[in-house]
C-alpha cells in the first residue's frame, strides 16, 4: 500500500499502513487538542501551520518504532503528538530567525503575524508537548524532555559557525546532529521506550534516527537549491542568504578553484543577496560537481540507517522504517 492517503507514510504493508493510518488521524486529534486555547490569536497561530499540512514524519518514526513492543499502549499515541509538538514549535522559532515568509506553502506564521506571535506560538507548543511527556506513566519517556535541549545547542552551533581551524564539514554534522537528528533519534526511542522494547531494539532505533536524520537535512539542503518550489513549500535559496548558515553543498562548492566556485563565492560574500544574484547563484549551484558530492554523502547517510535496522526483527514496521531511508534520498518536498 502506497502513502497516498497520508503523507507521512512510506509504502507499507497493507494491514499495517491501515492502522498506522487509524493512529496518525488519533494523534492529529490529540495535537488539535493540546493547541485549543480561548485566546483567539494563540490558537489561531498554533493552527497555522498544522492546518497547511506537513508529513508528519516525526511522529510516524514514533508510531513505527513502538511496533517493536506493546505498540497498544494509549501513552505510544501521546508520545508521537508531543513529537509533532516539539517539530511545529522549532519551525516556529526557525522561521523568525531566518526571516522565512512561506512554510509548507502558505505564510510563515511570523509573516502572517509578527515574530512575537511566532515566538510566543512556539513557546507554547513546546509547553503543550512537555505536558503531555510529563503526564507518561514510563519514566524513560519522561526524562526524554532532557533530549529537546539539544535543539538550542544545535541552532547555537549554527549561529555561531566552526571555531577556528576546526573542520567546516565536522562543524556540520554536529550542528545537523543537535538541530535535526536529535529529534529524529528521540522520536524512535521515544516510541520504543513508551512502547517497553527490548535494550537491543531501543539501541538499533537510536542508530537509525541519528543517521535518517543527518540524511533528512543532507536531502533538505539539496531541494532549497534544486527542488521544486511549489512541491518544497518554501523559497528555493533561502539558505543562500542566511549569512551564519553554511549547508553541506555550499561547503563543497565554494572550497574549490574553479571559476565557479570563485564566482559563488564573490556572490555570498556581499552584504546582500539580491534576487539577480540569488538566481545567478543558484544557476552555478544546479550545474556544481558538489551537488552530486552532497548526493553521496546523503546516500551513505540512508544506508547507515538501514544496516542500523539489521538487529531488529523482520516484519512490516522493519519494512516501513527502510521505506523511510528510500524516500528521504528521493524526497521532493
Amino acid at each position: 500500500m502506497t502513502a497516498g492517503t497520508h503523507s507521512g507514510l512510506p509504502t507499507l504493508a497493507e494491514e499495517l499502513a491501515v492502522e498506522l493510518i487509524s493512529d496518525m488521524a488519533a494523534v492529529d486529534q490529540i495535537v488539535q487538542d493540546a493547541v485549543k486555547s480561548d485566546v483567539r490569536l494563540l490558537h489561531d497561530a498554533c493552527r497555522h501551520l498544522m492546518d497547511a499540512g506537513g508529513k508528519r514524519y516525526r511522529p510516524m518514526l514514533t508510531l513505527l518504532a513502538a511496533r517493536f513492543g506493546d505498540h497498544r499502549d494509549p501513552d505510544v499515541l501521546r508520545a508521537a503528538a508531543a513529537v509533532e509538538l516539539v517539530h511545529l514549535a522549532a519551525l516556529y522559532h526557525d522561521d523568525v530567525m531566518d526571516k522565512a515568509t512561506l512554510r509548507r506553502g502558505v505564510p510563515s506564521v511570523n509573516a502572517k503575524w509578527n515574530d512575537a506571535v511566532a515566538i510566543l506560538a512556539g513557546d507554547y507548543l513546546f509547553s503543550q508537548a512537555f505536558l503531555l511527556l510529563a503526564a507518561m506513566h514510563s519514566q524513560p519517556a519522561r526524562m526524554e524532555v532532557q533530549t529537546f535541549s539539544l535543539l538550542v545547542a544545535g541552532q547555537f552551533r549554527e549561529m555561531s559557525g566552526p571555531e577556528p581551524g576546526t573542520d567546516p564539514v565536522d562543524h556540520y554534522v554536529a550542528m545537523v546532529s543537535d538541530k535535526t537528528a536529535s529529534l529524529m533519534r528521540s522520536c524512535l526511542r521515544l516510541g520504543a521506550l513508551v512502547a517497553r522494547a527490548d535494550q537491543e531494539a531501543v539501541h538499533a532505533l537510536e542508530a537509525f534516527g541519528q543517521n535518517l536524520g543527518v540524511a533528512f537535512q543532507v536531502s533538505d539542503d539539496l531541494l532549497d537549491l534544486v527542488g521544486k518550489e511549489e512541491e518544497f513549500g518554501k523559497h528555493l535559496g533561502g539558505d543562500l542568504i542566511k549569512k551564519s548558515v553554511t549547508t553541506l553543498p555550499l561547503l563543497y562548492a565554494t572550497r574549490g578553484n574553479d571559476p565557479a566556485s570563485v564566482r559563488l563565492r564573490e556572490l555570498l560574500e556581499t552584504e546582500e543577496l539580491e534576487a539577480e544574484a540569488r538566481a545567478e547563484a543558484l544557476s552555478l549551484l544546479s550545474a556544481h560537481p558538489a551537488l552530486d558530492k552532497t548526493r553521496e554523502v546523503l546516500r551513505s547517510y540512508a544506508d547507515r540507517a538501514s544496516t542500523a535496522l539489521d538487529p531488529l526483527p523482520d516484519g512490516p514496521a522493519k519494512d516501513g522504517l527502510r521505506a523511510m531511508c528510500t524516500a528521504v534520498v528521493e524526497r521532493t518536498r
